[in-house]
């Protein structure tokens, strides 16, 4: 087993709490908030600016994230993208139920109804039923758990598509406008979202938002099987591992 390298350690913590502080900061204040001493914190510090880490103002002398991480930031950026980021949970949460999971993102398009795409799929060895979504595919946002995490917690003027006639696939489908701002409301308040059955008879999806900082879904995960299968014994076991594998997701992101 490794050991923890103290001084790297520290130094992390500070580039850390810079990150979430948002703001610089003084020596002082920083050896107060992780509980270091002053001239420990300071050492710190000038080895980090040495190499591009952190920068001090010198009109004020306190310090902020330098611009070698914003280089190091733009090159992880370009190659970890959503999809990549996402492929540790959602192989865990496919091996954990060996049912289908997919990840979606709002479909940029500002006249038609709301769609979902599917950016990334892991499949178990279940078969589904014939609606079974492929990487590039997309679907109405208002029949899908996924879709409708993208809805809820996404800035979109509803009242514009109220003329648009909603197809109703099965008899749980949500035919109108006025009952679906109801339904995001609920996942707003519920943290998730179910399809019952509502995009094909006897499939059942359960769907959690992926959060950026500003509580705006950048994508959704959901879980899909055949109801008889995920409305088991464990279906609320179920809802609870989708939203703790999206809020690991949108953890990340902060």
């Amino acid at each position: 087993m490794s050991e923890i390298i103290n001084a790297l350690d520290r130094a992390l913590d500070v580039m850390i709490l810079l990150y979430h502080e948002k703001r610089e900061m003084g020596v002082t204040e920083i050896s107060k908030e992780l509980g270091v001493y002053k001239s420990t914190i300071h050492r710190t510090l000038y080895t980090l600016e040495n190499k591009g880490f952190v920068n001090q103002n010198k009109e004020n002398g306190k310090y902020w994230l330098g611009t070698k991480l914003y280089a190091i930031g733009m090159v992880v950026g370009e190659k970890f993208s959503i999809k990549e980021l996402v492929k540790p949970y959602t192989k865990e949460l496919n091996k954990e139920f060996n049912e289908v999971v997919n990840v979606s993102i709002l479909e940029e398009k500002s006249d038609d109804c709301p769609r979902s795409i599917v950016i990334h799929k892991e499949s178990g060895s279940n078969q589904l039923q014939s609606v079974n979504p492929t990487v590039g595919s997309s679907c109405e946002c208002y029949c899908s758990a996924v879709g409708k995490c993208l809805m809820a917690y996404n800035d979109i003027n509803y009242n514009r598509f109220k003329n648009i006639e909603i197809t109703k696939y099965t008899e749980t489908t949500i035919d109108n406008w006025d009952e679906m701002n109801k339904v995001l409301e609920k996942i707003r308040e519920n943290g998730y979202a179910i399809d019952n059955e509502e995009l094909e008879h006897g499939l059942t999806c359960i769907g959690a938002p992926i959060l950026d900082k500003n509580n705006k879904a950048i994508a959704a995960i959901s879980l899909s099987g055949p109801t008889a299968r995920m409305k088991s014994g464990d279906f609320d076991y179920k809802i609870k591992r989708v939203i703790e594998t999206a809020k690991k997701i949108s953890d990340l992101l902060h």
